[in-house]
């Protein structure tokens, strides 16, 4: 296994918000509620960094 130690939580966070915030964003004009897709948002970031963490991908 790799060695997490060194990892950049804060840009593997960003890069999944980014991601997941490009799909809501057209899901939004959609007419999607723009709360829910925030919530999708953040709740893909948070997994994506835990995910990165725990050294599953």
């Amino acid at each position: 296994m790799r060695d997490n130690q060194g990892k950049d939580l804060v840009g593997a966070g960003l890069t999944a918000a980014i991601g997941a915030g490009i799909i809501t964003s057209y899901a939004v004009s959609q007419g999607q509620h723009p709360l829910v897709a925030t919530g999708i948002t953040i709740f893909s970031a948070l997994l994506a960094v835990v995910i990165y963490q725990a050294d599953l991908i």
